[in-house]
């Protein structure tokens, strides 16, 4: 296995070369791979329609399955989404940055290759640095995407992701393990009462006030 896609962040300076390293790559058209919350995550600039065919490609992910997106904060959001329901706001502000995705009504902007075909798009401020310092660094949203060929369990370290992907990621961000055990809670606000999709994180207890109201 080749080892010099992985990237080692053990110090303050070595993260910061690293984290640089990662936004000229994902520039590039380049895919990432990072640590989050939950799993290992790849990450390519989610403007860039030959990046984003080349992740679906590598985790052999089918084209009808939509793939989310993560934001530098919660200001970008705007710019992706068609509108914002006033459920949004209470979910935001109790639960971002963290490990909640919500579905929106993708804006214009938005690839329709990430929301294959449903108008929706499945968007996400994490808490975890290094994925913070990639949206910011690169000035758009990343794809939030867990490690893994599809299908597959997901990537807990980055020993793990180069073993799954091999050459087809270009770099590897290794954070050490990830700390999650279960992915990110999925909630779609397109509909009243909002649905969870995915139960993960954030379990469906913390959010009955919110799918209730």
């Amino acid at each position: 296995m080749r080892q010099d896609c992985l990237v080692r962040l053990d110090t303050g300076e070595s993260s910061e070369k690293g984290r640089k390293r990662a936004v000229e790559c994902l520039l590039s058209g380049g895919l990432v791979s990072f640590p989050t919350e939950s799993f290992y995550g790849l990450a390519v600039d989610s403007t860039n329609e030959k990046a984003i065919k080349r992740l679906f490609s590598v985790k052999k992910r089918q084209p009808g399955s939509p793939v989310l997106i993560l934001i530098p904060s919660s200001d970008a959001l705007s710019r992706y989404v068609k509108r914002i329901p006033p459920v949004a706001h209470r979910l935001i502000e109790e639960f971002w940055p963290g490990p909640l995705t919500l579905i929106f009504e993708a804006g214009p902007d938005v690839s329709p290759l990430l929301t294959a075909g449903t108008g929706k798009i499945g968007i996400r401020l994490s808490s975890h640095p290094i994925a913070i310092a990639l949206t910011k660094g690169l000035g758009v949203p990343i794809t939030g995407t867990s490690a893994n060929i599809s299908g597959r369990p997901a990537c807990r370290n980055a020993e793990e992701v180069l073993s799954c992907f091999g050459q087809g990621v270009d770099l590897i961000l290794d954070g050490g393990e990830s700390k999650g055990k279960i992915a990110s809670t999925v909630l779609d606000i397109t509909v009243h009462p909002p649905q969870i999709l995915r139960e993960g994180m954030i379990q469906r207890s913390h959010l009955e006030t919110f799918i209730s109201a």
